[in-house]
């Protein structure tokens, strides 16, 4: 660390208290939600609302309860144990490292081709000079080039303008569509209609993420919040990142529903979501049209950049702790320059341009769904595990009888119940 950087987390020990002044400080929150609420948040969120109307609002409401506590756990481990979670789950065993890096590696080189192929149905919808594939290359590269260079301010910056627009785009859109309120309420209500418990379980588990939880709490190291002094702060930023995503999920689930519920009109995947620019255009104009595949696109390539320099910190911190560099000394290893990050970097992006142009083999694809499912149990059992242990500063500790032990209890059975449903379809 620089001493200019040492100087600048010296001087944030001494926190805001004041809640305009912590506002104006916030931003891992938006970093994650920027990064985990992408196109496939936005698929299972619109075919719910194709198929079945607001009736899975409260599958939304879930999925961001869910996610917070497990996203607040992953900050307050950083913050009162001075520990990362790599470190964290490399002391209950080896095994659970090994666990996560093999995990890791599946699913990042699956989302290496996959992601940014997305942004490039995107970008050829509004620029069909070039392909599909040859927009995806330009943006996985542009991505590659963005994270190597940058820091994290810049970083952050830029992320929260793309959430900004994701937002704001979808529910203008859904403004537009004039909803009615009275479905949304209804909505909050659970019921599971006959057949369509698949549809609950892609919104609760996929909204939100799954292995890019944990990148939160390297992004809270580089803000400079180091001390379980940061832990309040932390909640709030959390907190609002997810009523952010809990916005969006909402409103992409009123386009489904408006536009396309008992029309026979369906999405289906990433090429019939792009589709339904057309009718857009048809109704409100090509203003609205260039909007919502603008919007498409700052979804995914905010999905895009938030992996490649979320993955390449987890990485880095694994072979950090396969080393046995100390906490104290960690610093240097999981940094933005080093040879580690820098690394996987370099794998997200170059050995994945031949399956963007081919196309990704089912056995991967089929590899990293059923990985998946198994990594939210996961994080959940290992984060009750950690924060009710005594690596963990009293005071932040778990109380047996406490919010966050009730709720990652109960995200324990959900994401089993869901892990092992997916598991069932791939069979």
């Amino acid at each position: 660390m620089s001493s200019e950087e040492s100087a600048t987390t010296i001087a944030r020990e001494d926190t805001p208290r004041a809640i305009g002044e912590r506002l104006r400080i916030i931003g891992p929150g938006l970093v994650l939600a920027a990064t985990t609420v992408g196109i496939g948040d936005f698929i299972s969120n619109a075919v719910a609302g194709e198929r079945y109307g607001m009736t899975f609002a409260w599958a939304i409401v879930l999925a961001v309860v869910l996610k917070y506590f497990l996203t607040e756990g992953l900050g307050r481990w950083h913050l009162a144990s001075g520990q990362t979670i790599i470190y964290g789950w490399n002391s209950l065993g080896r095994g659970m490292t090994v666990f996560v890096a093999v995990y890791l590696v599946i699913w990042a080189f699956f989302f290496g081709a996959a992601g940014p192929s997305v942004v490039g149905l995107a970008t050829n919808a509004m620029f069909p000079i070039l392909s599909v594939p040859a927009w995806a290359v330009i943006h996985s590269l542009l991505a590659f080039l963005f994270v190597w260079v940058g820091r994290y301010r810049l970083f952050e910056n830029v992320m929260k303008v793309l959430i900004a627009c994701k937002v704001v785009v979808v529910v203008v859109i859904a403004a537009l569509l004039r909803p009615d309120l009275g479905e949304i309420a209804s909505g909050l209500v659970p019921k599971v209609p006959a057949g369509s418990l698949l549809y609950a379980v892609g919104i609760v588990g996929g909204l939100g993420g799954t292995l890019a939880l944990a990148s939160y709490g390297y992004w809270v190291r580089d803000k400079g919040w180091r001390s379980p002094s940061w832990v309040p702060i932390m909640r709030l930023d959390a907190g609002l990142g997810y009523v952010v995503t809990a916005i969006f999920g909402m409103a992409v689930m009123v386009i489904g529903a408006e536009l396309l519920f008992e029309t026979g009109r369906s999405i289906g995947d990433e090429e019939g979501l792009v589709n339904l620019a057309a009718p857009l255009g048809e109704r409100f104009g090509s203003v609205v049209r260039w909007v919502f595949l603008a919007g498409l696109w700052a979804i995914s390539f905010a999905s895009v950049i938030g992996v490649w320099n979320g993955m390449s910190y987890l990485f880095a911190d694994i072979v950090r702790t396969f080393r046995g560099i100390p906490e104290e000394e960690a610093g240097p290893y999981i940094s933005e320059r080093s040879p580690a990050y820098r690394s996987f970097l370099i794998l997200l992006t170059f050995p994945t341009i031949p399956l963007i142009v081919l196309g990704q083999p089912v056995a991967l694809v089929l590899l990293w769904t059923a990985m998946g499912a198994v990594f939210l149990p996961f994080l959940s059992i290992t984060l009750m595990w950690l924060l009710n242990s005594s690596r963990v500063e009293r005071g932040y500790r778990n109380r047996l009888v406490s919010a966050s032990n009730i709720v990652l209890g109960i995200s324990v059975v959900v994401f089993l119940v869901l892990g092992i449903q997916t598991i069932v379809g791939l069979l």
